[in-house]
């Protein structure tokens, strides 16, 4: 029997317009984000289809607009009986993973998203900010890079492993420069910056991290039906795990979505289906597993496809 895992993409796809065919096509879809800007008090529809770029690309409007668009397609795969054994997202992907599987409630899940983007948004230290995506280099050098970096020139820190192959660096502007130049000189192939521009992830994030964890104590937490997997060590949550502790350090801790994919690779999955906006996720995936099936729903096309 064949197994399939669901993925969930994380802030950085998204743009204005995204899962707008799929709302109109879909009354299930469409229904997800009523529901969403009833239970928020703001117009999702909106955001998502009319909104500026300079608006759906603010970190507490971009994590809300990427979680209801990923709910809303999911809404149809799970509607026409589409399912998966195992789920995973990058990032705020985790929280629609961890929705999907029953940890938490829709309404209880949305208001978590949107506090953790307003505190991630509100509660970064004012400065100017960076994220690059590093392409093949050891992490190791990447690390000590980083650290020689912040003693001797301002914060920059590794801030998602996504792959064997990419490391972001997540850091004050000046110090990712610097780091950047130190990075190509010991040999990294390639450097990309990111939509996002906090330091995201890291120990910077220690005030967010704490006004969330207050958001968490009002939030119920169910064992889920299915398998997810942890961004924070790349393992499937279990019933020792404090899930509240868990997701106040995931904010200052760096994603390990290599860890997670080495974890379904040893568990022989099938079928990847990347869920949301972009195609982050199963190009991640296309680098570390071959013979494995890989698709990506983002629009009616997608979506009918794999119905």
């Amino acid at each position: 029997m064949s197994k399939t895992a669901f993925l969930f993409p994380g802030q950085g796809v998204q743009y204005v317009g995204m899962g707008r065919d799929i709302y109109e096509r879909y009354a299930s879809a469409k229904n997800v984000y009523k529901n969403a800007s009833k239970v928020l008090g703001m117009d999702i529809e909106g955001l998502c289809f009319s909104s500026t770029e300079e608006e759906i690309n603010r970190t507490d409007n971009a994590q809300i607009a990427i979680l209801v668009t990923s709910l809303a397609a999911l809404e149809v795969l799970k509607e026409k009986e589409v399912r998966a054994q195992i789920a995973a997202g990058l990032s705020l992907g985790e929280y629609t993973a961890c929705i999907y599987n029953g940890m938490i409630g829709f309404e209880d899940g949305l208001r978590l998203v949107q506090k953790r983007g307003k505190y991630m948004q509100e509660l970064t230290p004012s400065g100017d900010w960076k994220m690059a995506a590093i392409i093949e280099l050891d992490a190791g050098i990447i690390e000590e890079t980083c650290k020689k970096v912040s003693e001797e020139t301002g914060f920059v820190a590794p801030s998602n492993y996504n792959y064997s192959g990419q490391v972001v660096i997540s850091g004050e502007a000046k110090a990712v420069d610097i780091a950047i130049q130190l990075l190509i000189q010991k040999g990294a192939k390639k450097v990309s910056f990111l939509k996002t521009s906090g330091p995201f992830h890291t120990i910077k994030l220690e005030k967010a991290e704490e006004e969330f964890e207050k958001e968490l104590e009002n939030i119920k937490v169910n064992k889920g039906e299915i398998t997810v997997i942890k961004n924070i060590d790349g393992l499937p949550y279990n019933e020792d795990d404090n899930v509240k502790e868990i997701w106040a350090n995931h904010m200052i801790s760096p994603v390990r979505f290599d860890k997670t994919i080495e974890y379904m690779k040893s568990q022989k999955i099938d079928n990847f289906i990347e869920i949301g906006p972009g195609k982050t996720l199963t190009g991640f995936i296309k680098r570390e597993i071959k013979e494995v099936n890989l698709i990506n729903v983002n629009n009616v096309e997608s979506l009918e496809g794999i119905i």
